[in-house]
């Protein structure tokens, strides 16, 4: 049996990366943000997996083994690339907490900048992982969309639940959108000529007697959306019912309390 091959990923080097520790100028004026801009140029105009070292050296115009001087491989270029889409996101830090009508509109404004941000640069959906990318422009966003839920009546960790709750279900539908427009655009069908295509046999298979209210819900949802799902709608209600959710949490008593109840 051939040897497990050892993994290379060094985590500390790349959070020197992300912050540029100890950074030093090229004498060919190649750098980690040219390499990085470029890569994610790449990844809006082909998808993630368009992105290679070899890739992202053709579009620079150099050689691929320039590239390794600044940046170790893929791996680390993926998580240097999910910092740097996060960098605009926020004009300052104080700019969410600024909405006006407290912080209801203010995770109404957190949630649809960050459903822009996966329009704008879908292959994020792909890149982000489970364990957090901890670079200076994530955690200038993190502590943006931290501070409009302090002071309001959240624990720490309640503070820190909600707002991955808002985050995931904002990259949830924005997921199932992006799934949605890939399926069109590979079938080469609309949704209006994929129903039609359709219809005659679900009307031969589907037994409203078998399915009373799956058959009543279904025709209404999709009258409704004029297709099979519509993942704008969902992410507009979802996030409406989540905040509603968020306001009940917060009418049952202190933090305390309310640890003391779930356990």
């Amino acid at each position: 049996m051939a040897p497990k091959k050892e993994n290379s990923y060094d985590p500390a080097r790349i959070l020197e990366l992300l912050w540029r520790v100890d950074a030093k100028p090229s004498r060919t004026g190649l750098s980690v943000d040219a390499i990085v801009d470029a890569a994610i140029e790449l990844a809006d105009a082909n998808g993630l997996e368009s992105v290679s070292m070899r890739n992202v050296a053709e579009h620079l115009g150099v050689g691929a083994m320039s590239l390794y001087t600044h940046v170790p491989g893929r791996e680390e270029l993926a998580d240097l690339m999910i910092d740097r889409a996060r960098a605009d996101l926020y004009s300052h830090v104080d700019e969410p907490s600024s909405v006006v009508g407290g912080w209801r509109p203010a995770m109404r404004f957190v949630a649809q900048r960050n459903w822009a941000l996966y329009q704008r640069h879908s292959w994020l959906l792909e890149a982000e992982g489970a364990r957090p990318v901890l670079g200076p422009h994530t955690n200038d966003k993190y502590e943006a969309e931290v501070r409009p839920l302090d002071g309001i009546g959240l624990g720490d960790v309640e503070i820190d639940s909600v707002l991955t709750l808002v985050l995931t279900h904002v990259s949830g539908t924005a997921r199932a959108l992006a799934g949605v427009t890939r399926v069109k655009e590979q079938s080469g069908m609309s949704d209006a000529q994929w129903w039609a295509a359709t219809a005659p046999i679900l009307g031969r298979v589907m037994d409203r007697e078998r399915f009373p209210v799956s058959s009543r819900v279904g025709t209404a949802a999709a009258t409704s959306y004029d297709a099979a799902s519509d993942p704008v709608h969902a992410y507009r209600f979802g996030l409406e019912c989540i905040l509603d959710g968020v306001e009940a949490l917060m009418s049952r008593g202190r933090p305390a309390d309310r640890s003391c109840a779930s356990e």
